[in-house]
């Protein structure tokens, strides 16, 4: 069959027409390409959170760039009414506070203790150290002995510490809780709910909060909180590794000390 001149051109029109729709049904475009990329840390944070070569134990930088920037230490507004120098352990937000003057407070993201393994009230800084040494308790050599009796002596201070580069001890009165607000050589964890019972941030972190408080620094943990974001989820692999039970179920124990 004959097509004419001008009917063959009003085809090829239509055809060039709507060859960009079908092509673009089947091709990403640049913008949905660079969405799916996850933006870098800012520098500033990267830089908070970069080597500390001068220390003891000589630290590497830490890897951020999985967590969101709300876990980052930073100064905020802060919305209770404890007076400026206390301790506020958000538990539930996975947020430290060291509240400040005039309405703000430092903030620092935190990993908390799995549920059964939570202090709850109030306390005091009762001792700091500088890269302290790792005892487990009694308790938690007996729930995992192949990983906590070989350090019933204490694990000396070092990077792979769990206690990390700092550590408060907090007491109830003269009563030693065995809850610690310290480092962690594990920084995936900040943000979830996965430590035997105590509060860890990273190791820039509890150094910068130990050299801003004092002995006798009051601390408030609060357990119940209003959520402030959507949490943080436990990766299935850190459930799987760290033998973490289903909600409902509950384990019993302290940190170490």
């Amino acid at each position: 069959m004959c097509v004419s001149r001008r009917r063959f051109l009003l085809q090829a029109a239509s055809v060039a027409a709507v060859a960009p729709a079908v092509l673009s049904g089947c091709m990403s475009s640049p913008t949905s390409v660079m969405e799916s990329v996850k933006p870098a840390p800012d520098p500033y944070y990267l830089a908070m959170y970069g080597p500390m070569p001068n220390e003891r134990f000589p630290m590497p930088a830490t890897d951020i760039s999985d967590l969101e920037e709300r876990f980052f230490r930073q100064q905020v507004r802060y919305h209770r009414n404890e007076r400026p120098g206390t301790i506020v352990v958000d538990t539930q937000n996975r947020f430290l506070y060291l509240v400040q003057p005039n309405g703000m407070a430092m903030r620092y993201g935190i990993g908390v203790g799995r549920a059964g393994l939570e202090f709850e009230g109030t306390a005091r800084v009762a001792r700091k150290a500088q890269w302290p040494t790792w005892t487990p308790t009694a308790s938690m050599i007996e729930r995992e002995p192949e990983r906590n009796a070989q350090w019933a002596g204490g694990m000396p201070p070092g990077l792979d510490n769990p206690l990390g580069a700092r550590a408060l001890y907090l007491f109830d009165g003269g009563r030693d809780t065995l809850y610690r607000i310290h480092g962690t050589t594990e920084p995936w964890s900040i943000g979830l709910a996965v430590s035997s019972g105590c509060v860890r941030l990273f190791n820039q972190d509890i150094i910068d909060l130990y050299g801003r408080v004092a002995i006798d620094t009051p601390v408030l943990v609060l357990q119940n909180e209003p959520l402030q974001y959507p949490q943080r989820q436990t990766p299935d692999w850190v459930r799987r590794q760290l033998q973490i039970p289903q909600p409902g179920q509950q384990q019993v124990g302290t940190t170490g000390v």
